[in-house]
């Protein structure tokens, strides 16, 4: 792997700018968060200044990752201080709308040309579902808790609101309300609770951000740090954590489960993989990658804990949710359930896969139904699932696995029958991790800056141009994951040394 000089970026001036930008990022977290528990700004300033300042000197005396000053060039570098400042920014103005619904203007949304309303908000859903489900079981029943009544099922819904925020419709299997359920015990207020909800969500992703940089050697681990800004600061990733859809931290933390598994930390990352599994279902993927892998242990923590977190589910919510989730199910498959999918625009920016046969109507061509969608996604389902045994079984190195991971739970979310502009993240993330590992010279990085830049373009989903005009976007930014997801599975093009991770039953 090619060297390259950062003689105008020392080492400790560089660990120092990193420094900065932890600090700040988690800051912006801490201020919200705190306002969200205690109420006071004056507290939240003091605590977010002080977290800030313990940052600065745990990333001085002891660095996240050993940075190798060799790693970078003076582009990554002066890039790293472009794309830090940018998200710094970024999340700070989001954490002004986070804290006061009332600024919209800090809001991602049609102000700054991107179709979000800044009046949608997904974690909306969590919420209701969460305080209705001990008097309202079913909480997949839209007209009781989510929408108003209509004459037309197939027409747009019309939304409740709470506050000045529409009320999303609740999509997730039963035990992901533990996760809002306990977040509402320290936050029971709706406005609290999304201050709250920011804060976690935001330090979650960050931390994954962190933790998966330290799976590479050092050298590719200083580049995935210096490079980690482009993805907590596009307007993809803020825009996701301004609605509060878990998308990306369930992403996230099947990841550091992953992690976590090769340092031997089975229960904790068993916990968190499980978690992910029985709230979104698709990194259930990753446990067949295990089972085709034969990590035994890492197996079976994983799906123990899938069943002790439905078990505590299904005590804290009662059977009739279950049974409506069972009856709910075949409509989430085919994507009956998802309002959004009556909307064209909606269909537009679709990234699944069983998605694509809606597109094909806009454009007169096919006469799709949700019930051939379910059966794409049904043999999509089959072929993922020989992929993902082949995958298994081939040897990677240790620079590879986070890579193969990514790729694998990228494969797994296109199942969807509705995947909107926040599953574009995970391609950022997949993006930097391949420059990586390349020399940061010059041209290398105009590439990756150029592909960013169309990744990170939204996609509106309820208002904005011809529906035909949003397919042709979308189907360029499809087009590029299969390109990411191709270079990934492909490996490193340079012979490497296979390593064995810590707690791996067989050869990478």
């Amino acid at each position: 792997m090619q060297a390259v000089s950062t003689r105008f970026f020392p080492s400790r001036f560089l660990r120092g700018l990193i420094a900065v930008w932890l600090a700040g990022t988690f800051g912006v977290f801490t201020f919200a968060g705190v306002v969200g528990l205690s109420g006071s700004r004056w507290v939240a300033a003091l605590l977010s200044a002080g977290v800030a300042a313990c940052i600065v000197w745990l990333s001085w005396k002891r660095p996240v990752i050993p940075l190798d000053e060799k790693a970078a060039s003076p582009a990554l570098g002066i890039l790293f201080v472009l794309a830090g400042a940018v998200s710094l920014v970024q999340l700070a103005r989001l954490c002004v709308f986070i804290v006061n619904p009332a600024a919209v203007s800090y809001a991602i949304g049609p102000n700054r040309g991107v179709g979000l309303p800044s009046r949608h908000l997904c974690m909306t859903a969590y919420y209701v579902a969460a305080q209705s489900v001990k008097t309202v079981p079913n909480v997949y029943d839209e007209y009781k808790l989510y929408s108003l009544p209509t004459q037309d099922p197939n027409a747009p819904r019309k939304a409740r609101t709470i506050g000045s925020f529409d009320i999303d419709a609740y999509e997730y299997p039963p035990p992901f309300l533990l996760l809002p359920r306990a977040v509402g015990a320290f936050a029971p207020q709706f406005l609290n609770f999304r201050m709250l909800w920011f804060a976690l969500y935001g330090s979650v992703v960050l931390i994954g951000l962190l933790a998966v940089a330290r799976m590479f050697d050092p050298v590719t681990a200083t580049r995935v740090l210096l490079l980690s800004p482009l993805v907590l600061g596009a307007d993809i990733t803020v825009g996701t954590l301004q609605i509060g859809n878990v998308q990306a931290a369930v992403f996230v933390l099947a990841m550091l489960a992953m992690v976590l598994f090769t340092r031997r930390f089975y229960a904790v990352g068993g916990a968190l993989l499980a978690f992910a599994a029985v709230s979104k279902l698709f990194p259930g993927m990753l446990i067949v990658y295990l089972a085709s892998r034969r990590e035994w242990r890492a197996l079976a923590w994983t799906v123990g804990l899938c069943a002790a977190l439905v078990g505590i589910s299904f005590l804290d919510t009662g059977p009739a949710t279950y049974n409506a989730f069972l009856h709910q199910l075949p409509r989430l498959l085919s994507g009956e359930a998802f309002p959004p999918l009556r909307r064209p625009s909606a269909v537009a920016t679709n990234l699944s896969v069983p998605g694509f046969l809606f597109k094909l109507k806009l454009f007169g061509l096919s006469n799709g139904s949700f019930e051939l969608m379910k059966i794409v996604g049904s043999v999509y389902t089959l072929i993922l699932i020989a992929a993902i045994v082949a995958i298994a079984m081939r040897r990677w190195s240790r620079n590879e696995q986070p890579i193969i991971w990514l790729a694998v739970l990228i494969l797994a979310s296109l199942r969807s029958p509705f995947l909107p502009q926040y599953g574009i993240f995970p391609a950022l993330w997949l993006l930097i991790l391949l420059a990586s590992r390349e020399a940061p010279a010059v041209r290398t990085l105009c590439l990756m800056s150029a592909i960013w830049v169309v990744l990170n373009i939204s996609l509106p989903v309820f208002n904005g141009p011809d529906p035909r005009l949003l397919a042709a976007m979308a189907f360029l930014t499809q087009i590029i994951m299969v390109i990411l997801l191709t270079l990934a599975l492909r490996g490193q093009r340079q012979p490497v040394a296979v390593l064995q991770p810590a707690g791996s039953t067989r050869d990478v």
